[in-house]
């Protein structure tokens, strides 16, 4: 059983951080070049990814529980689960500013360019990554 929920958390962690992570740093691009169909797909894979990152999540967890040992009880795992909890808050704030730049983007004004989502999308994105980055060195350093 162990092994199964091994797979399953590396495998949503493959496949939807990844692309989550794409998609996010390359937002501001398209918002720079005012490229609105390309957003509101940037904007759908943002949010369909981020709904299935919670698998990562959510099979981390089984994971740890299966495991038994007091591991979920480790400092470094209780700081990985509280990272992830940020950056899924992270990922909402972020999806929250791609459907504002669309709208901005999408209107008939030409004074609002979604300049301020560009430099938060840019920046959140960038503390995403690091993120991410820590997550995977407390699952892989301290054992």
């Amino acid at each position: 059983m162990s092994s199964l929920l091994l797979w399953l958390h590396i495998g949503f962690a493959i496949f939807t951080i990844g692309p989550v992570t794409a998609a996010t740093m390359a937002a501001p691009r398209v918002i720079r070049n005012k490229n609105v169909p390309a957003l509101q797909n940037i904007q759908r894979m943002t949010r369909v990814y981020s709904i299935g990152a919670i698998g990562v999540f959510v099979f981390g967890l089984a994971l740890g529980a299966v495991l038994g040992d007091g591991l979920l009880g480790k400092w470094y795992m209780t700081a990985s689960m509280t990272l992830f909890i940020v950056a899924a808050v992270l990922l909402v704030i972020i999806d929250r500013d791609l459907r504002t730049a669309v709208k901005a983007l999408s209107s008939e004004e030409a004074t609002d360019d979604a300049k301020v989502q560009n430099g938060r999308i840019a920046a959140i994105s960038g503390l995403l990554s690091v993120i991410w980055l820590v997550i995977l060195f407390l699952m892989v350093v301290p054992t």
